[in-house]
């Protein structure tokens, strides 16, 4: 499912137009940027947690000559499912 499938999806779950779930959707998808770019946790309990988690600098090899070098360190978004998330996605 792509960006266009999910809109869709949800303009017919909801009974909103197109135009307005592509709105709704972006608007969450915008605000979960944002929170997480300041480092702010999103928890929507039921689904999973949004969180931010820095990644050390490492050592590594390139792929193309195997040449050593430095994996520099970064900030990466995680998601976590929750419990309800993973359960219907395991038929439980």
């Amino acid at each position: 499912m792509n960006k266009a499938d999910l809109i869709s999806s949800v303009a017919a779950q909801s009974g909103l137009t197109k135009v307005d779930s592509e709105k709704a959707v972006n608007g969450v998808i915008d605000t979960i940027t944002n929170q997480l770019k300041e480092g702010n946790k999103i928890t929507l309990v039921g689904f999973g947690t949004f969180e931010t988690a820095d990644r050390a600098a490492r050592p590594g090899k390139n792929p193309k000559t195997g040449a050593p070098l430095q994996i520099p360190a970064k900030r990466v978004a995680k998601f976590k499912a929750g419990k309800s998330l993973a359960d219907t996605v395991n038929n439980k």
